[in-house]
């Protein structure tokens, strides 16, 4: 690049007018917004919003999840330079308009104010017409998340990516929870468990309450690209979120979380699954869990960041060569 290319491209997450196209800033310099996306609170002509909720209060076993937006948002600079491997050159980055619309703020000390202020957080971007993507934090904030989707687009479809089924019961709505969230999901009627699915679990739950499951052992056994099929078939074309819990994969490609169980999805199985899965209605997603304290090496970010950039190519696959803005 030359010298004046190079001075064009400082700081291009506050200095770029255009909310589309690549970005071609180096990676270990400019600040780390996700993708090198513009940091706005405008969501006026956005179809994707990247946000981030650095919170971890809900944790049953190790903290340090509210570090994840930032060290995914870190990791990611290593992607905006090219369109996304593997989407047969879709290139979301260009097509459309996404930003990052910077993360939550709460009150640290006030934790039972924190699930309303994810509700309306997300409910605001939804209400201006664009999706979301939302980089955690514990898996908790999914349940308020769902809430804001539900709430403008009726009960919905969920694919969970997660050694955990989060449906251990707890009828106490007020319990912030990392653990019971799915449950309380179910409960409230904000998903339809019959055209929803678990993936990667392996743990014991005895009441799934009519959740699909396809178990970590299950991936490995009938093959990603098999699997991806099955969710296809399982959700149809209903509106459909997907939360990725980062300990779906197994604690050899991503320690930092802060609940590792053995025994899980390789990154090349979640890469498969994720971008087969191109084709169903999806609204948006969340990645969790992502625990960098956990993680010297920083692989743990760098695949959050995958994650992320394939649930921004899933959300917006449908929409290719239309313009969201537009409905």
């Amino acid at each position: 690049m030359a010298l004046e290319d190079a001075k064009s491209q400082v700081d291009v997450t506050f200095t770029r007018q255009e909310t589309r196209g690549l970005a071609y800033e180096n990676t270990f310099g400019g600040a780390t917004s996700f993708l090198r996306r513009k940091y706005t609170k405008d969501l006026t002509g956005v179809d994707l919003a990247i946000t981030g909720v650095p919170f971890d209060q809900a944790v049953t076993n190790r903290p340090g999840a509210r570090f994840g937006p930032r060290a995914i948002r870190e990791a990611s600079s290593l992607q905006p330079y090219d369109p996304p491997w593997g989407w047969d050159g879709f290139d979301p980055l260009s097509e459309f308009s996404i930003i990052d619309y910077g993360d939550l703020a709460f009150d640290y000390a006030d934790v039972p104010k924190v699930p309303d202020l994810v509700q309306a957080h997300i409910s605001g971007i939804l209400a201006a017409g664009a999706r979301s993507i939302t980089l955690g934090g514990d898996h908790f904030i999914t349940l308020p998340i769902l809430k804001a989707y539900v709430d403008r687009f009726g009960p919905v479809s969920i694919v969970q990516f997660d050694a955990h089924s989060d449906i251990w019961q707890d009828d106490d709505m007020d319990r912030i929870d990392h653990g019971t969230f799915m449950y309380k999901a179910i409960k409230l009627g904000l998903v339809d468990p019959a055209r929803s699915v678990q993936v990667g679990v392996r743990t014991v739950c005895d009441d799934t309450l009519g959740m699909n499951e396809i178990s970590a052992r299950d991936v490995h056994e009938k093959g990603a690209a098999r699997v991806a099929k099955q969710i296809k078939a399982i959700v149809g074309d209903n509106p459909t979120y997907i939360s990725f819990d980062i300990d779906g994969l197994d604690p050899a490609f991503a320690p930092g979380t802060g609940t590792p169980v053995w025994g899980g999805l390789s990154s090349w199985q979640a890469a498969v699954i994720l971008r087969d899965m191109a084709g169903i209605n999806v609204l948006g997603g969340d990645i969790v869990e992502v625990s960098p304290p956990y993680d010297t090496t920083g692989a743990t970010a760098i695949a959050g960041a995958h994650v992320a950039m394939e649930l921004i190519c899933l959300s917006l696959w449908n929409h290719r060569k239309t313009n969201l803005t537009q409905r």
